[in-house]
């Protein structure tokens, strides 16, 4: 073929239909192909996004000797940044110098190749370079810096870039709300909402859910769901996301109903969806569920290895032990998620010792354990009691390089075990050398002091914990408010009790009224327990009138010890825990034939309590 004009069409026609080796083969038959040929088959490769093949012809248009284009540039640049292949991009620099003059496209598409190949440094240079910056250029040098988690440095970027009078575009605002995703800043990143709709830009589907994903990340659950209610074109992403955070923030409820109506609206959940659902599932144990959604993914084909891993947990959370055990089993290549899955599965439902063995097998099939795996293994050994287990298998996890000063998660895990199995002073030294303590970590020493008694050490850490500004949760309250009541510090118990709510924001639970009950139980302050009893906002269970009861008999109070038995009587008329918690008191009073009566009501309605055992091995 030797009309250049003719193969030029021939060749644009095939890229543009996709048929890039048809039209490399037209291309390669013009003996002498002109620049505009050459540029031709470059953009023929662009268009089917073969950014190998760019980066070869442009090498091999720069060895025929042809003129610099910037067109020619930017299309091996992005090749490269696509490739984040940066040696070749960094040749195209060294090219790019001998040339007298290029466009500030050709710098953003250098600054942009450097930026995501994590040149951070090289990409600054590159932008102080650049004269006359417009939006796509400053957007580069942002998304640049966030990329690299240089959040920071990009929004500092981004005020400069308003000081230059240059407005933002959709790219420039989804990237600085992504920043805001990774900094948990929630305050700047609802500004940028607000910025958006001042500006009018169209809320496209891709900037929706980085909303929405900001709003779920940084706890605000609430705003995330108006952001879903306002945008008409919710697709399958949104659904997704939302569905996501409601899982990820303990509104599992509502991750349930939303996941329900998605059928409404004909929108086909996904692998992602699919195993978030199955995780909520697990997490209120909704067995019924998870077996309609298992049903469902077998039914319609969503399945990957996500989904089985997310069966085996939600499976082995509500305790369906031999259901998590097939699922596990038909997977045929189980990857370290798939072990992790089923051993923390088994760990947190109590079947601690299939737990241990599934991880000697694990060990045997030559699986190597990670971080994961080690701190389930470490909530087994507390759940169980076995000092000795728990301290051979933190010298394995030592071994294998898995040490509490470097990893939060494990560090925890192990300090807890030590403090669950009797012995503080362990846990002292592992709190003592993890590097970056969290709330957990904190809150795990406070109340692995308070499980030995030892109030004024919670108190301590307690107080040290907020002077470094960590932020406590509701289960430090917990550990705190028990702390205080067995040692009968009333006002500081009250003070914390009022501080969760006033000052953290937390709703109080059942736990944290039921320490206010002991506490003010074992001090003689009944009727200040009783009137906390009649004014909970959610319904007192076994330990909260266990705890009252307990106060009655302590200081001889069994006028308001009987208001209370015929409350929860006819909250709890089928429960044999009420019934032996009247029986003692009765019995603690010396009033046996009333203790004996209610222990022969109780064989009459068929009720036998549990017998109590030892968590110590």
């Amino acid at each position: 073929m030797g009309d250049i004009s003719i193969a030029t069409k021939l060749v644009s026609l095939y890229g543009f239909f996709g048929y890039t080796k048809d039209a490399r083969l037209v291309f390669d038959q013009i003996p002498e192909p002109d620049f505009y040929l050459w540029k031709v088959m470059l953009r023929c490769y662009c268009l089917n996004k073969e950014s190998v093949e760019v980066v070869k012809l442009y090498d091999l248009l720069m060895k025929h000797g042809f003129r610099y284009d910037d067109i020619v540039f930017s299309k091996a640049l992005k090749a490269c940044t696509e490739l984040q292949d940066l040696d070749n991009g960094k040749k195209i620099h060294c090219q790019l110098v001998k040339v007298p003059s290029f466009d500030n496209v050709v710098l953003t598409g250098l600054l942009d190749m450097y930026a995501k190949c994590g040149e951070i440094k090289s990409a600054h240079k590159v932008f102080n370079d650049i004269t006359l910056r417009n939006v796509v250029c400053w957007t580069s040098m942002i998304a640049g810096y966030v990329k690299n988690d240089l959040c920071e440095e990009g929004l500092v970027l981004f005020n400069r870039m308003r000081e230059n009078n240059v407005l933002g575009n959709e790219y420039t605002y989804g990237t600085l709300i992504m920043a805001c995703t990774k900094l948990s800043a929630l305050h700047q990143g609802k500004w940028f909402h607000g910025c958006l709709v001042k500006s009018g830009i169209e809320l496209s589907s891709c900037l929706v859910t980085s909303l929405l994903d900001m709003y779920v990340k940084c706890g605000d659950i609430s705003n995330a769901r108006r952001v879903f209610n306002e945008h008409s074109h919710v697709d399958l992403v949104m659904w997704t996301a939302m569905i996501v955070g409601y899982t990820h923030n303990g509104s599992v409820n509502e991750a349930l109903s939303l996941f329900q109506k998605m059928k409404g609206v004909e929108i086909k959940p996904n692998c992602v969806t699919i195993a978030s659902v199955l995780s909520g599932c697990g997490l209120i144990e909704n067995l019924e569920l998870g077996r309609s959604v298992h049903g469902l993914s077998i039914k319609v084909g969503i399945w990957d290895t996500n989904v089985a891993n997310a069966l085996v947990h939600m499976y082995a959370k509500c305790y369906q032990n031999r259901d998590a055990k097939y699922v596990f089993e038909m997977e045929s290549e189980k990857d370290i998620v798939a072990w992790n899955s089923i051993i923390s599965g088994f760990s947190q439902n109590g079947s601690i010792h299939e737990a241990l063995f599934l991880f000697h097998r694990m060990n045997s099939e030559s699986v190597t354990p990670n971080g994961v795996t080690v701190a389930s293994l470490f909530s087994a050994c507390a759940s169980l009691g076995s000092l000795a287990v728990g301290s051979s298998l933190h010298a394995y996890s030592v071994k294998l390089g898995f040490l509490a000063s470097s990893s939060v998660h494990v560090g925890t895990a192990l300090l807890d075990f030590y403090a669950k199995c009797g012995d503080p002073q362990s846990a002292r030294l592992i709190f003592d050398t993890i590097e970056e303590k969290n709330t957990i970590t904190w809150s795990a020493m406070i109340g692995g002091y308070g499980k030995q008694g030892d109030t004024i050490g919670s108190l301590e850490l307690f107080e040290e914990m907020l002077k470094k500004q960590q932020k406590p949760n509701e289960s430090t309250f917990t550990s705190i408010l028990s702390a205080c009541g067995h040692t009968g510090m009333v006002n500081e118990g009250k003070k914390y009790f009022s501080s969760m709510y006033k000052d953290y924001n937390f709703t109080p639970s059942t736990k944290h009224y039921t320490c206010m009950v002991d506490m003010l139980a074992r001090a003689g302050e009944l009727e200040q327990a009783l009137d906390i009893i009649e004014k909970m906002p959610i319904q007192p269970d076994v330990r909260c009138f266990g705890a009252f009861l307990h106060g009655c008999g302590m200081h001889s109070r069994f006028d308001l010890g009987e208001i209370v038995i015929k409350k929860m009587l006819d909250l709890h008329p089928d429960d044999a825990s009420y019934y032996v918690l009247v029986s003692n008191l009765y019995a603690s009073d010396g009033r046996w034939n009333q203790a004996k009566e209610v222990r022969n009501l109780m064989k009459q309605r068929g009720l036998s309590k549990i017998a109590g055992h030892s968590t110590m091995e």
